[in-house]
């Protein structure tokens, strides 16, 4: 029997028993494996990866794993105290986009609700969650580990909070979205983009009192629906600003 040992540093100890989070790990193997399927063997998923270090020499996920081999894995390249050219994640694009599984329905409507482009439907199976956010370089975020392990998968987090609103500082910490966010530029529905109207052109669909009282409109370009600043859009601007100044 041949043995390996992993010492997973920063965020990837979420991903393994309380007892060895900090601990170097003995791993006993009898199979040719690629570092990649043996690290996820252990828990931590591959997207959340940025960096592996064997006998001190930074490899990708193809390497295989040899007898008494010696990891070091990092969810930060920078972290770790070696210099390297060998980035497993690559850069992110900026603003980052999204694509949400069926459990962050009320995170997705809140990333929308800061301006990012973020998709979600109730019914994505997974197999359509790691092909969009391959294709489309969107960041896949998730309660499903499983998910992430799929090695379609480049840009992937799992989401540590259960509540929606701890859920949104989470992944605006991660991400560093606070520079990046411009409100209520998306529609908080099916996520097109929200672009002015004048009001003559629908003041026929809008209830008495809007017309009364608002004269600014916008309307989804995807789904048509009209938005104007009333009490709804006053308590959406108080949580954002409530949510960003405890960030």
């Amino acid at each position: 029997m041949n043995h390996a040992t992993f010492r997973f540093h920063g965020e990837l100890g979420f991903f393994l028993p309380r007892r060895l989070r900090s601990e170097i790990i003995n791993h006993p193997f009898d199979w040719r494996a690629s570092i990649k399927d043996m690290i996820e063997s252990l828990g931590p998923p591959h997207c959340e990866i940025e960096l592996i270090v064997v006998n001190g020499t930074a490899v990708d996920f193809g390497y295989i794993v040899g007898p008494d081999d010696r990891f070091e894995v990092y969810s930060h390249w920078q972290d770790a105290d070696i210099t390297t050219d060998i980035r497993l994640r690559p850069p992110l694009p900026c603003p980052p986009r999204f694509v949400l599984d069926t459990h962050l329905g009320r995170l997705a409507a809140y990333l929308r609700m800061m301006g990012f482009d973020t998709l979600y439907r109730n019914d994505y199976p997974d197999d359509e969650l790691a092909q969009i956010s391959a294709d489309e370089d969107r960041v896949l975020l998730t309660r499903d580990v499983g998910v992430l392990k799929r090695s379609l998968v480049t840009y992937g987090y799992y989401v540590r909070e259960t509540q929606p609103r701890l859920q949104l500082a989470e992944i605006v910490r991660r991400f560093d979205l606070n520079g990046s966010a411009v409100p209520f530029k998306h529609c908080m529905k099916c996520n097109g983009l929200l672009e002015p109207v004048e009001k003559a052109t629908i003041i026929d669909i809008l209830p008495p009192d809007t017309v009364r009282y608002y004269d600014d409109f916008h309307r989804c370009a995807a789904c048509g629906r009209i938005f104007w600043k009333g009490s709804h859009y006053q308590k959406m601007q108080r949580l954002l600003d409530d949510l960003l100044a405890k960030i």
